[in-house]
């Protein structure tokens, strides 16, 4: 990578040079995000994996920059239009936006009024005007009446056609003009279309909307954008005009020098025309566009923790589960699921109304507890989840066993999904729903991947957002938390294995093909006997995945087979074995880490292989605990205000927090409602998942919502 894009990514994030230098170069060489993060902390002096994948974002972002420098240089200089300077400038942009200010005037374009004008033989004067080499303007163009233009007004018109093209094009004044711009405010109106149609109505609160563009937070952005293009709103910026055209012609002047009174006169209408016609339609998209992609970054990266803390949700473990997708008329589907997830077993049970089959049901699901062991309930927090829950507690449970309401999110999504489809295909999308639920209970991670997280009910405006930029963050996000776990090599299905580093789908494939064959895995090495899975993938995916039965213990850990070397070295000098060492904090407390460190291995990577080697293969995710709503509530009619209520938080946006306390409808705490002053942002008070207090402050029968207060 170039120097130049080295120093830029480098000044960008906070980093040093050498840093991002290393890291490109190991991208270069094939290896991936979590690896690099892990197992190369001396090359990259201990970035994390949000560092190590906002260098990779640049780096791609930069590796496309060179592509289309190298069809500019190529087009100027096929128009015979390229001179060292304008080469040199454009080999050093860092700047998209400035890149293609670099490229406008030499972009082909349609036919505009310049090209009109340039066809009618006015660039020559054009050119005088331009250059300021007359100062009668008005007598030059008494010399190009002929033809096409009849006399002097319209010869004067065209001039200043070309001149406010070329204004339009400056690069200079582009960017004063931006500068102007993002000073200014953003405002919304309503329009014609929005006060004929009810749909609109959601957007009332923009239908006389202002705010300075530089503040406004990105929801109100988004929300306006949306608003705008479904017709709802007209959106513009409230730049000065007056103080726009000075600052054109300033710098008009500044490149060109003062111009006589009669050409001044000339210049400042050119001016004014550019401005109006071409300028500021053309700035405010893109002021527009840049303050939009500020929001997208923002509500992406909500989106991103929001979905880690998903993924990284404590799981209940490999227990035998009944789960429940609550429902009313259609009943209860229910099924039986082993401790590894597969289904036993399915019915449906109708304990509400309209049918009330209570007792029937009741003794179908004391059938099923016993006959199939049952350890954990799981019920789905739809529609008739809180009266499922209490037609549960009149249920006898086996000792130990407990009841837990799972978030049903994407669950009709997966249900209806070709995944599903692979893995029950006999079965139809409410038994697939069901097991989802049941499957998310005992392990979040490893079925949560199965469904595209846009349909996980925890974004804000994910479908607003620019999805490449939106796909890129959550893609890394899976990476990131199925690594930082670890997956069970024996165990896990396809689509888990396909988010290890270095793995993907067709070679997760391979995996399980040659799995199903062998009758598993006894050694990490096996791998390497797996169809299409060379030492490259192998390097990269061997540290994630785990052997719990293996012939070598660092097989189940986190140690990468690169440094059992160092273990084996570490073993000796205690004087055990290997399977005596691992797990053993005593033994592994004498160890001086400063000992083992060589040329290959830095004390980053000696002090990890410590911390895995006293706990091994550890989970990073907390237990699951138990949560239960108040039993005082079963329809927003029986909140008041001043209530206090547990509840547990299901979503976080930039203006606030969701809470489901047990109803149909989740509450809103709205980030001035979170007890903190001053601006703070809610993911920096709350997590997803996190149960807390929180008292009614008022509700809306009406739009069926409900304010809360955060109680500390």
């Amino acid at each position: 990578m170039k120097e130049l894009y080295i120093n830029h990514i480098a000044s960008q994030l906070g980093l040093k040079a050498w840093q991002v230098e290393n890291c490109a170069q190991l991208f270069e060489d094939g290896c991936t995000i979590p690896f690099i993060s892990r197992y190369r902390k001396e090359k990259t002096g201990e970035m994390d994996d949000a560092d190590v994948a906002q260098v990779k974002h640049y780096v791609d972002v930069f590796a496309e920059m060179e592509k289309r420098k190298a069809g500019i240089l190529e087009t100027i200089e096929g128009l015979g239009k390229l001179t060292p300077e304008l080469k040199a400038q454009i080999e050093g942009c860092v700047s998209g936006t400035a890149l293609e200010d670099l490229y406008l005037p030499y972009r082909p374009k349609r036919r505009t009024r310049a090209t009109v004008a340039k066809e009618a033989g006015l660039e020559p004067l054009a050119d005088l005007m331009w250059n300021v080499r007359t100062a009668h303007p008005r007598s030059e163009a008494a010399k190009y009446v002929k033809g096409s233009v009849p006399d002097v007004e319209a010869a004067l018109a065209g001039a200043r056609d070309i001149v406010a093209e070329r204004l339009s094009e400056s690069a200079v004044i582009r960017e004063s003009l931006r500068e102007i711009f993002r000073s200014r405010r953003v405002e919304s109106k309503v329009t014609k279309k929005a006060q004929d149609d009810p749909e609109a109505a959601k957007y009332r609160s923009y239908f006389a909307f202002t705010m300075p563009i530089a503040k406004i937070p990105a929801h109100n952005l988004l929300a306006i954008l949306r608003a705008s293009n479904e017709g709802f709103l007209s959106v513009g910026i409230d730049a000065d005009p007056e103080r726009c055209a000075k600052k054109m012609y300033y710098e008009f002047c500044q490149k060109h020098s003062y111009p006589a009174p009669e050409l001044s006169e000339q210049i400042q209408e050119a001016v004014d025309d550019a401005y109006k016609r071409l300028l500021e339609p053309s700035i405010t998209g893109e002021i527009l566009r840049e303050a939009k992609e500020k929001a997208d970054r923002e509500s992406i990266e909500v989106f991103g923790e929001n979905l880690r803390q998903l993924l990284l949700s404590s799981p209940v473990g490999p227990k035998r589960t009944l789960a429940i997708d609550p429902g009313f008329r259609n009943g209860c589907k229910t099924v039986c699921l082993d401790e590894h997830g597969a289904l036993l077993h399915h019915e449906i049970i109708y304990p509400h109304p309209p049918q009330n089959e209570k007792v029937k049901a009741i003794m179908a699901v004391q059938a099923m507890l016993e006959k199939y062991k049952i350890q954990a309930v799981a019920i789905g927090n739809g529609t008739a989840s809180r009266e499922t829950e209490d037609f549960m507690r009149k249920v006898s449970l086996p000792d130990g066993c407990k009841v837990w309401t799972v978030s049903e999110d994407g669950a009709s999504i997966y249900s209806a999904s070709e995944i599903a489809r692979e893995e029950f295909p006999d079965e139809d999308v409410t038994v697939r729903g069901a097991v989802s639920i049941g499957r998310r209970l005992m392990d979040p991670l490893a079925e949560l991947v199965k469904i595209d997280p846009k349909n996980l009910g925890i974004g804000q405006y994910q479908h607003d957002v620019d999805q490449t930029l939106l796909k890129e963050r959550l893609d890394n996000t899976v990476e990131f938390c199925v690594n930082s776990v670890g997956v069970n090599l024996n165990t896990a299905s396809p689509y888990l294995l396909s988010y290890v580093s270095g793995i993907g789908p067709a070679l997760a494939g391979s995996i399980v093909a040659y799995r199903n064959a062998e009758g598993g895995f006894r050694s990490r090495q096996q791998l390497l006997k797996v169809p299409r899975l060379g030492a490259k993938a192998f390097e990269q995916c061997a540290g994630f995945l785990r052997i719990p039965e293996a012939d070598n213990p660092l097989d189940n850990s986190s140690v990468h087979p690169e440094s059992y070397c160092v273990v084996d070295r570490m073993s000796k000098a205690l004087g055990v074995g290997v399977r005596e060492l691992v797990g053993n904090a005593e033994l592994c407390s004498r160890i001086q880490a400063s000992d083992f460190v060589d040329d290959k291995f830095g004390l980053p990577t000696i002090n990890d292989i410590l911390k895995e080697l006293v706990k091994p293969g550890r989970d990073p995710r907390s237990e699951a605990s138990e949560f239960e709503f108040s039993h005082d509530i079963h329809d927003l009619e029986d909140l008041y205000p001043g209530m206090e209520l547990p509840g547990i938080v299901t979503n976080i946006t930039a203006f606030g927090a969701f809470v489901d306390i047990g109803l149909h409808e989740n509450g809103l705490i709205h980030v001035s409602q979170m007890g903190v002053r001053g601006h703070a942002e809610p993911s920096k008070i709350l997590k997803l998942h996190q149960q807390i207090r929180v008292a009614v402050l008022s509700t809306d029968p009406d739009r069926r919502r409900i304010s809360l207060r955060l109680i500390n």
